[in-house]
């Protein structure tokens, strides 16, 4: 009896521990910011720039052509098409560069003829009473995109099974590759370019009981969960840490320069390294 009584704790301990009842909708999590990687800090930590770079980004496109396997979708694909999004946040938090909008530049052309043929008629709103000035030019263009994602780099797992208590572990490992590269407008020169990839991490984890604690009476108890690192998320941190080698890059190659009153570019250190180490 003793035995039944512990086998019958052990599963509900698994079960408690393993799963997650769906919680209703009133209960759910309040939005919050997205989560940031050590990459993103890494670009706050940057020292300070001369002067910053006006670049202009047009796209970063999913070069991939990867879709989810079925039976998840045969329509959706496996990275985020916000790359640009995300490389615009990236570039805006390393304060070394002033970006233009160009992904909405129609926009932004429709909205300035309609201002110059609202100033043409009396009464007009003081908002726009103003000349328009020009817009700015960019000195350099940023190109690249996502340009691989490798499912089941690596898969493995391990289990046990005893007297028909069972335990199981698997894991599987992704990879998504981004480049990212600095073009000179005037040139059409590639200043630089740098290529980062970045490990998309699943995990699932399941315990189960099969067991006969009576004449004809069978215990059968299952219990799991599964963790999935967010794709997104793994391309956004790729991205942040393009910027900071195409930084570091800049640095090495007389792209650009420091501040006067910074005493050097430690904070860079691991990149600068990386990018010497990825030199033939």
């Amino acid at each position: 009896m003793n035995k039944i009584v512990a086998t019958l704790i052990l599963a509900a301990t698994l079960h408690g521990c393993a799963s997650r009842e769906p919680m209703p909708a009133q209960d759910t999590e309040a939005p919050v910011l997205t989560p940031r990687a050590s990459t993103y800090y890494d670009l706050l930590a940057l020292p300070r720039p001369k002067g910053r770079v006006v670049v202009a980004v047009y796209g970063f496109r999913d070069q991939t052509g990867q879709y989810k396997p079925n039976p998840a979708s045969s329509f959706s694909t496996s990275v985020t098409q916000g790359a640009a999004s995300m490389l615009v946040d990236a570039l805006q938090a390393s304060g070394w560069f002033m970006v233009l909008e160009r992904e909405g530049l129609q926009n932004i052309l429709t909205e300035r003829k309609i201002i110059r043929a609202s100033q043409n008629k009396p009464n007009i709103p003081a908002n726009i009473q103003e000349d328009l000035p020009s817009l700015h030019a960019a000195n350099l263009l940023l190109e690249g995109g996502i340009t691989a994602f490798d499912s089941n780099v690596r898969t493995g797992g391990v289990g046990a099974r005893y007297l028909g208590i069972s335990l199981a572990q698997e894991y599987r490992v992704d990879q998504v590759s981004v480049s990212l590269r600095a073009v000179d407008v005037r040139t059409g020169q590639v200043l630089g370019n740098v290529m980062t990839s970045k490990t998309i991490y699943s995990v699932g984890r399941n315990a189960g009981v099969f067991k006969f604690i009576e004449f004809e009476k069978l215990l059968e108890a299952e219990a799991g969960y599964t963790l999935n690192e967010p794709a997104q998320l793994c391309v956004l941190s790729a991205i942040e840490s393009a910027v900071a080698h195409l930084v570091a890059q800049g640095l090495e190659r007389r792209l650009w320069q420091l501040a006067d009153d910074e005493p050097g570019f430690s904070s860079l250190s691991k990149y600068s390294s990386s990018l010497r180490n990825q030199a033939p």
